[in-house]
C-alpha cells in the first residue's frame, strides 16, 4: 500500500475504502488522518502527506463514500448513502482511526478535515465515532441556525418532487456558483478555489473532481453540522483538545474566514481552551493548493508538533 496506491479497507458499514498510506521517512513523531472534502478525493494531498512525512507523521487518508474510488453498494458517485449517509461517513472515519491505532499503537494520531472534511471532522467528534490527540477544522463553514434550516427546507422540497439521488438544484447556486461569481474576472466555475490557475485546472479536469452532489448528500452534508450544533462539542469533547482553525481570507466559501472565527468564539465561550485559529489573508478555499501552499503546511507541521508534544 502506498499514496499512490490505495489499499481496500472493508468497512463494517460495507464500504470497500480507498485508503491510502504515507510513511514516514524518519522515525514516526505522530499520525494524521486526512478527511477530504466535498467532489474530491484523497489522492489530491498527495503533496501535503509526502511534507508530512519528512517531518515524523506518517500520514493516512481514505475516499469518503460516494467520492474518488471507494465503493459501496448504496453509493454512487455523488451520495454517501441511500438512508444514514451521514452515520455511515461518520462510522467508516472512525473506523479507519480504529484501523490505523491497531497498526501503531502508541503513536498520537491528529485529524485533519479539509472543507466538507472538517464537517465530518468536528463531527465525529461530538459523535463520538473518533478520538484524536488533536485536530485540525481547515476551510470550513459551519452555516448557523438559519441557514442550515434554509437549506433542508429547499432540499427536502427537492426530496419530495425530484427524488433523493439527482442532483440538487438549489444548493450549487446557493455554493458553488455564487461563489465563483465573487472572484474578479474569473474564468472557470472553481477559480474560487486557489489563485494557482494550474491547480485550478487539474481540478476540472479530474473527473472525480467537481460532480454534482445528489440532494441526498447534500443534506448529509448540513447532518454533519447539525451534529455539532448547541453544546454538543462541550459535551463529547475533551476541553484541553488541541484544535486547529484555518481559513483564506479570500476564500468565499468562508466569507474571507469568518465562519472560523465565528467556530473560535463558540468553542473559546463553551470553555475550549487550546484552540489556534489562523487565517491567511491572500489565500482563498484550497490552502493546500495555493500559491502559497508551502507557508500553510510550515505552520500546520509546527502546530501539530507542538500538540502531540
Amino acid at each position: 500500500m502506498s499514496f499512490d496506491v490505495p489499499e481496500i479497507l472493508l468497512s463494517p458499514s460495507g464500504a470497500k475504502l480507498a485508503l491510502r498510506f504515507q510513511p514516514a521517512n524518519q522515525a514516526a513523531v505522530g499520525i494524521v488522518q486526512i478527511s477530504h472534502g466535498l467532489a474530491e478525493h484523497a489522492a489530491r494531498y498527495q503533496l501535503f502527506a509526502r511534507y508530512l512525512a519528512d517531518h515524523g507523521f506518517h500520514v493516512y487518508a481514505h475516499d469518503h463514500r460516494g467520492h474518488g474510488h471507494t465503493q459501496a453498494p448504496d453509493a454512487p458517485l455523488g451520495q454517501f448513502a441511500v438512508r444514514d449517509g451521514d452515520e455511515k461517513t461518520l462510522s467508516d472515519m472512525g473506523f479507519v482511526e480504529k484501523t490505523i491505532r491497531e497498526r501503531h499503537a502508541g503513536l498520537p494520531l491528529i485529524l485533519f478535515g479539509h472543507s466538507m472534511g472538517g464537517l465530518i471532522t468536528l463531527a465525529a467528534l461530538c459523535g463520538r465515532f473518533c478520538k484524536p490527540d488533536a485536530a485540525a477544522i481547515c476551510n470550513s463553514n459551519f452555516a448557523n441556525a438559519l441557514n442550515q434550516t434554509l437549506a433542508f427546507t429547499l432540499l427536502k422540497a427537492e426530496r419530495m418532487f425530484l427524488g433523493s439521488d439527482v442532483p440538487s438544484n438549489f444548493l450549487p447556486s446557493m455554493t458553488f456558483r455564487t461563489w465563483a461569481k465573487q472572484i474578479e474576472n474569473y474564468q472557470t466555475q472553481f477559480d474560487w478555489l486557489s489563485h494557482d490557475a494550474a491547480e485550478v485546472a487539474l481540478y476540472n479536469n479530474d473527473p472525480l473532481c467537481g460532480f454534482a452532489p445528489s440532494v441526498s448528500m447534500w443534506l448529509d452534508v448540513f447532518r454533519f453540522m447539525r451534529r455539532c450544533n448547541g453544546s454538543a462539542p462541550q459535551q463529547a469533547i475533551a476541553l484541553n483538545l488541541p484544535l486547529y482553525l484555518q481559513g483564506g481570507g479570500q476564500d468565499p466559501s468562508t466569507e474571507g474566514g469568518k465562519s472560523l472565527f465565528a467556530l473560535e468564539k463558540r468553542l473559546k465561550t463553551a470553555g475550549f481552551s487550546n484552540v489556534t485559529t489562523r487565517i491567511y489573508p491572500d489565500m482563498r478555499h484550497e490552502s493546500l493548493h495555493e500559491t502559497d501552499k508551502a507557508h500553510f503546511m510550515q505552520d500546520f507541521t509546527t502546530w501539530a508538533l507542538k500538540a502531540i508534544a
